[in-house]
């Protein structure tokens, strides 16, 4: 099963207010594992970049300057996510985003059904813990020495260990280890022993005839 983790990066909070994207990762997992495909796109907005955001993924409006604009690389976010499901940390906020690109640059959105959102499966699994995506990479011991920043495709590649623990950890390769072990027989020698003797001795068979003539009517020989 093919299914794409993705974050993105944005000037704001809400497309209905001008904001814009600015960075999208996706990272390609096959039976919830990393396959090692990614991509990742920094989207030129076409407008300034608020401190407040700047503040959160550290990219200028500058830099987003140099890159293309997000109808330019609309077809090849588009087959890159093909039909695949979209994991998602608060799928309403990224969805949102993704589908006011889309529409904007005349594309076909993507229906909100294909989110799996991980906010929503961490609190079903913690009910009335915090949910957000450092606190569940500090309760699965995920390594966030590198997250100095928000950063679309590294928020990405840290949801997949999220998700992959969400579902049950790490347990799932051990199961496809044992279905992969082989049982290997090896040969053995076996020493054939003569058999023993079971059968009575003369003398036995004499004192057991002496001591049967002896009993009264043996149920054996009764009419």
């Amino acid at each position: 099963m093919r299914e794409i983790v993705l974050d993105t990066e944005t000037t704001g909070l809400d497309p209905n207010a001008g904001h814009r994207l600015v960075e999208i990762g996706c990272i390609e997992l096959m039976n919830h594992i990393p396959t090692g495909a990614s991509k990742q796109w920094y989207i030129n907005p076409l407008r300034d970049m608020p401190e407040e955001a700047f503040r959160v993924h550290g990219l200028s409006a500058d830099f987003l300057a140099k890159h293309p604009t997000f109808d330019v690389i609309a077809d090849e976010f588009i087959e890159f996510i093909g039909d695949s499901p979209l994991v998602i940390h608060n799928a309403g906020f990224d969805m949102k985003f993704v589908n006011a690109e889309l529409e904007q640059a005349g594309k076909p959105t993507v229906p909100f059904a294909r989110a799996i959102d991980t906010v929503t499966m961490a609190r079903q699994k913690f009910p009335g813990a915090r949910a957000s995506l450092d606190a569940l990479c500090q309760r699965f011991g995920i390594d966030l020495t590198s997250r100095e920043k928000h950063g679309a495709l590294l928020d990405a590649t840290l949801l997949a260990e999220v998700y992959l623990e969400l579902r049950g950890g790490r347990q799932a390769g051990l199961e496809l280890a044992a279905q992969a072990a082989v049982v290997v027989m090896t040969e053995t020698t076996v020493t054939i022993r003569p058999p023993r003797p079971h059968g009575p001795t003369e003398a036995e068979a004499a004192a057991h005839a002496a001591f049967i003539a002896k009993l009264k009517t043996p149920l054996w020989l009764a009419d």
